[in-house]
C-alpha cells in the first residue's frame, strides 16, 4: 500500500518561518505555532517542506488504509494561511459560523490573515480538534 507524501521531517521550523518573506504572514505564522503549541502540548514539526504541524494522529480506513498525520497543521502559503484538521472538533459548525472571513476546501480552512478572523475562536476550534483527535483535553 502507497505511503503517504506528507511525512515529519527533521527540517527547523524556525527557519523555515524565518524564511516567510511577507511580514503579515510571517507574524500570523508565529501566532499559530504559539495558537497549536498552547492546545496541543506538541512542539512544532515540518510535516514535508511546508506544513507546521503538532502531535500525531494515526487512522485506519475500513479499505485498511492507514497512516499518520498530525493532530492539528498550518501551512504558510502565499496566498492564504491554510489549516488542517481545526474544524474536526466537536460543535465545529456553530464555531465556524463565528470565526470570521475565511474559506473552506476539502477539510481545510483557508484565512488570508489572522486580522480577519476572530482568535478567541481560532483557539477554541484549535482546541476542540485537538480534544477529538488526540483525546487531551
Amino acid at each position: 500500500m502507497a505511503q503517504n507524501k506528507t511525512q515529519p521531517t527533521k527540517s527547523d521550523v524556525t527557519a523555515f518561518v524565518t524564511a516567510i518573506e511577507d511580514a503579515t504572514r510571517k507574524a500570523d505564522a508565529k501566532t499559530l505555532i504559539k495558537l497549536m503549541q498552547d492546545a496541543s502540548g506538541e512542539k512544532a514539526k515540518l510535516w514535508g517542506p511546508s506544513i507546521i504541524g503538532f502531535g500525531n494522529h494515526h487512522y485506519k480506513y475500513e479499505s485498511g488504509r492507514e497512516g499518520d498525520t498530525p493532530v492539528v497543521a498550518f501551512s504558510p502559503r502565499k496566498t492564504a494561511l491554510v489549516l488542517y484538521s481545526v474544524n474536526a472538533g466537536e460543535g465545529s459548525a456553530a464555531k465556524l459560523a463565528k470565526l470570521g472571513k475565511y474559506k473552506t476546501e476539502g477539510g481545510c480552512i483557508y484565512i488570508k490573515k489572522l486580522a480577519d478572523v476572530d482568535e478567541k475562536v481560532l483557539k477554541s476550534l484549535i482546541v476542540a480538534a485537538v480534544t477529538a483527535r488526540s483525546g487531551k483535553s
